[in-house]
């Protein structure tokens, strides 16, 4: 009861101070990478906090199972380097006997691994193909911040405004460049208004000229208008299946069933399982000489976690180019996975027990002599 209830506590206490660090490091860079977007015109301003919310819920399973690894293998490497684990093993009780008292405290993350991986993964990714489509879809006029040179959604225009007003569908002092089917275009004016007529955008402006020349004929055209429409309608919103498969429903992968979308399916699928494999991966790995204070044994699980994730994502391309089938992969990888973990367990728990065979046997040939 009393070690049970003391390696519960450490591996909660650890848990929750590496899944605080993690995320503050891995929000930041986020952060850094949203903000950059937003800065080359490929997300809206307005959207950032909520993509970045997104977007962490999307990389949540992983920074869950990277946390709970680290917390493993740092709270048992404390333990093997205060000699705990030297007294544990001398009374009797084996490396296996953790198993059950750090599954009965990962287990709740392991479930909720597997709910965001299933269920939260494919929503979120569909919220975020949704904002930038939306982005995407704005009018050309909207494009263009004041005093910036920008091109429309099609690369046929160039925008500029001087300055615009309260109103983002109006705009005073505009310039338009436009290069279609052999004809340049210069279009000035004073003001521009967005109008919307039968479903379609249009860009009325007023008190301009409209310069022409065919590229091939060298002519030139010189218009002057008092009010003159410029089409800047929207893009067509993505239906549904235009969607990748990560913002798929789980329940569609599993009804529809190409390549693709198991690989997408071995991909969340293995999320689950290697969360729960890495927990008895980071009991084996954990051991570490208490003689010598070093960290490798950390360094050398952080490398085994990036080696298994990366086999996830082959095994996810593999299914999805049709090279193996989901259920082979599944096998292959954590299957393998699991009776690695099994193994190493099994050897820390004879090398443990080897000493005492060893000073036995030395003992009864000294009894003989």
């Amino acid at each position: 009861m009393l070690f049970d209830s003391t390696l519960r506590r450490d591996l909660a206490r650890s848990f929750g101070a590496t899944l605080v660090v993690i995320l503050t490091i891995v929000l930041t860079m986020m952060l850094i990478r949203t903000l950059g977007m937003a800065a080359g015109g490929k997300v809206s301003p307005q959207d950032v906090v909520l993509l970045l919310g997104y977007t962490a819920l999307a990389h949540l399973p992983t920074m869950l199972a990277l946390s709970m690894f680290v917390a493993v293998v740092g709270t048992l490497g404390r333990m093997y380097r205060d000699s705990e684990m030297t007294i544990w093993f001398a009374s009797g009780v084996s490396l296996s006997r953790f198993v059950r008292p750090v599954f009965r405290t990962t287990w709740p993350v392991l479930l909720v691994v597997l709910l965001l991986a299933l269920f939260v993964w494919p929503w979120v990714n569909e919220r975020s193909s949704a904002l930038r489509d939306q982005f995407d879809r704005r009018s050309d006029l909207s494009r263009v911040a004041p005093g910036q040179f920008q091109s429309s959604s099609d690369g046929n225009r160039v925008f500029f405004i001087e300055r615009d007003l309260q109103d983002s569908s109006n705009a005073r002092n505009v310039f338009i460049y436009g290069r279609l089917k052999g004809v340049e275009s210069v279009t000035t004016a004073r003001t521009g208004r967005v109008d919307v007529e039968d479903q379609n955008r249009y860009l009325e402006l007023g008190n301009g000229q409209r310069n022409e020349v065919d590229l091939k004929s060298s002519e030139k055209t010189l218009a002057q208008f008092q009010s003159y429409k410029v089409v800047v309608g929207d893009r067509l919103v993505s239906s549904a299946d235009n969607l990748p498969p990560k913002a798929r429903p789980t329940r569609e992968l599993w009804r529809k069933a190409t390549p693709a979308y198991l690989g997408e399916l071995t991909w969340r699928l293995g999320l689950s399982l290697a969360a729960a494999n890495m927990v008895l991966l980071a009991i084996g790995l954990a051991a570490i000489n208490p003689r010598r204070a070093s960290n490798w044994n950390l360094l050398f699980a952080l490398l085994t976690f990036v080696v298994y994730y990366n086999v996830i994502t082959l095994s996810q391309a593999w299914v999805a180019s049709g090279k193996l089938d989901m259920g082979t992969a599944l096998i292959a990888a954590h299957g393998g996975a699991l009776m690695l973990a099994l193994g190493l367990m099994w050897w820390r728990d004879t090398a443990t027990s080897r000493p005492n065979w060893i000073h036995a046997s030395a003992s009864r040939r000294l009894a003989t002599r």
